[in-house]
């Protein structure tokens, strides 16, 4: 029960909408475009904090959700992609970064711009 109850809150703090564009949209952009994926759970508190580091770009970042909904198992897509942390981060060279990435890490993997 407390767990739900924590996940809930966890979901709907983490999708507020802004009203215009976020700061990194562009960046967000570039990473899909690169060809990086975010692979992570609902319920993964690292999970939330790398979203949060997007601000309200965060709804653009190429993520593929790992758990099924009720938290007690995984997708099909991640048993096939061989995820077994999260958050993992996966690029385009078939190379992974697991757990919170900086923005710098994920700079120096896809050769994106940070905005000015």
């Amino acid at each position: 029960m407390i767990l739900g109850v924590i996940s809930t809150i966890l979901v709907r703090s983490g999708s507020e909408e802004s009203t215009g564009p976020g700061k990194y949209d562009e960046f967000v952009t570039c990473l899909k475009d690169k060809g990086a994926t975010f692979y992570g759970a609902f319920w993964c508190p690292h999970c939330q904090a790398q979203k949060k580091i997007f601000g309200s770009s965060a709804k653009f970042l190429p993520y593929v959700e790992c758990s099924t909904a009720d938290g007690g198992a995984q997708t099909k897509i991640c048993i096939d992609k061989k995820i077994t942390g999260y958050p993992t981060w996966e690029f385009a060279d078939g190379t992974r970064l697991d757990g919170e990435i900086s923005l710098a890490q994920l700079v120096e993997k896809t050769a994106c711009e940070l905005p000015k």
